[in-house]
């Protein structure tokens, strides 16, 4: 029995290491959670990633990151499954 409660301590106090979050929409996330949300985006770059779009409008797909400085193939490949492109709002 106390195999079984030290077991469920240690998978609860392990819950909040598991990410319930969905995939992040680059096209509308906030610098703060995509720094929050995506692996080697700190909050520099986070700010770069906001201050593109802003510049040269939404994102086509999770490729178009790696053509924000500081941003390379190797960080869009670790999160691409984390990563959302909403489509342009139409007018």
């Amino acid at each position: 029995m106390r195999t079984c409660q030290r077991l469920l301590a240690v998978l609860l106090a392990c819950l909040p290491l598991w990410s319930f979050a969905g995939p992040v929409d680059i096209n509308t996330a906030s610098a703060e959670t995509l720094s929050a949300e995506l692996n080697g985006i700190g909050l520099a770059k986070a700010k770069a990633i906001v201050e593109y779009r802003e510049k040269y409008g939404p994102f086509k797909s999770p490729d178009d990151l790696s053509l924000v400085k500081g941003i390379g193939e190797r960080t869009v490949e670790q999160n691409r499954e984390n990563i959302k492109v909403s489509p342009k709002p139409k007018k």
